[in-house]
């Protein structure tokens, strides 16, 4: 298996105008805020930054065949921790993310998703919270509140960071997506 390092990942990050309603709520609640963008994890951890100009054209090979596509984040959900919860927003569909994840996985890391410890669960986390009771408080809140972000999904960026206290992930890399192209042309 690949040497990896926590200090970079592939995510998918949201158009910047998207990020107003995230980041008022990451803001809040999430205590890595200032270290993470806006982002749906794909791969993490990863392979080292110096390795990055060596994966970027097999990575943009490998996912040419996949289409751009369309999520929505309309929902909230949990993950429980020993020590609490993650909330998260679901971005749906499912499907493009975890075929996007699979390829990106395999190709980089050389292994199948499902044998690095489990399946695949797409999300964009939003903030921690502890205790079960003050969990249900805060998604009850939270989706009242929320109004569904939508976004094209057209490439996934490799990310870095240095060591504290310069430890804030930068985009260094992007994998672009296939993209549709419309014929302009009338019929004769």
């Amino acid at each position: 298996m690949a040497n990896l390092t926590y200090t970079t990942a592939i995510v998918v990050i949201p158009p910047e105008e998207c990020w107003a309603a995230i980041q008022a709520i990451r803001q809040q609640h999430d205590s890595k805020f200032r270290r993470w963008m806006p982002h749906i994890t794909l791969v993490y951890p990863f392979r080292p930054v110096d390795d990055f100009p060596v994966l970027h054209e097999p990575l943009t090979a490998a996912v040419a065949r996949l289409p751009a596509f369309d999520l929505t984040l309309a929902e909230f959900n949990t993950f429980h921790h020993r020590r609490g919860y993650t909330i998260w927003l679901k971005p749906e569909p499912h499907e493009p993310l975890a075929e996007l994840h699979e390829v990106l996985v395999k190709m980089s890391l050389g292994e199948r998703s499902t044998s690095r410890g489990g399946r695949f669960q797409p999300h964009l986390s939003v903030g921690q919270v502890q205790g079960k009771e003050e969990m249900h408080r805060l998604v009850e809140e939270l989706q009242a509140a929320w109004k569904p972000v939508n976004f094209r999904v057209d490439r996934a960026s490799l990310i870095w960071r240095r060591d504290p206290p310069d430890d804030v992930f930068r985009v260094a890399e992007e994998i672009p997506l296939a993209h549709e192209f419309v014929n302009d042309k009338a019929s004769p």
